[in-house]
């Protein structure tokens, strides 16, 4: 049961004791999603005068740091679809920032290889994310900055062994 509060105007009412016996728009979970939907945001706003958003930077930067690499293996690590990572690489090809090369070693396959142009533009990329980044964690010290890695990976986890198939008469675990 819940612990009794008293609102505004003076009634006596129950606030819930434990975050599953929330509201939806208190539980973590949604709170995680919020705050994530708020750094996505962040960082398109920050991105654009570039004419940027967070994917396009983040291919861009991928392939600064690892290229020349396949379109595949950019899909992979950046977790979405070959189609989204072609039409990606398709813009900042348009843009002068990447090329695409054919691989030595394959030659059905192509590679996509950073430009000038898209390694000073991944300069500029650092430069929007070092600032966003002391912004986002400002009052938040290192060990607890960790701390939340450390619950967020639990939870990525969680979700990589967890049944999809469950009803919603089933149980939640309790820990």
């Amino acid at each position: 049961m819940g612990a009794t509060k008293t609102s505004s105007d003076g009634a006596a009412t129950s606030a819930p004791t434990h975050e599953l016996d929330a509201p939806p728009w208190l539980r973590v979970e949604t709170t995680l999603m919020a705050a994530a939907n708020a750094i996505r945001s962040a960082y398109d706003d920050r991105l654009a005068p570039l004419g940027l958003s967070l994917s396009l930077a983040s291919l861009l930067a991928y392939i600064c740091d690892f290229g020349p690499v396949t379109q595949t293996r950019a899909a992979e690590h950046l977790g979405q679809g070959r189609a989204v990572t072609g039409t990606q690489v398709d813009r900042l090809e348009a843009g002068g920032y990447v090329e695409r090369r054919p691989d030595p070693d394959d030659r059905r396959v192509w590679l996509v290889a950073i430009t000038d142009a898209g390694r000073e533009l991944a300069g500029s990329i650092g430069d929007v994310d070092r600032v966003l980044r002391a912004e986002l964690r400002s009052g938040i010290s290192r060990a607890d900055r960790q701390a939340l890695a450390g619950l967020l990976v639990r939870l990525q986890s969680n979700l990589t062994t967890s049944t999809p198939d469950r009803t919603p008469d089933q149980k939640e675990p309790t820990s």
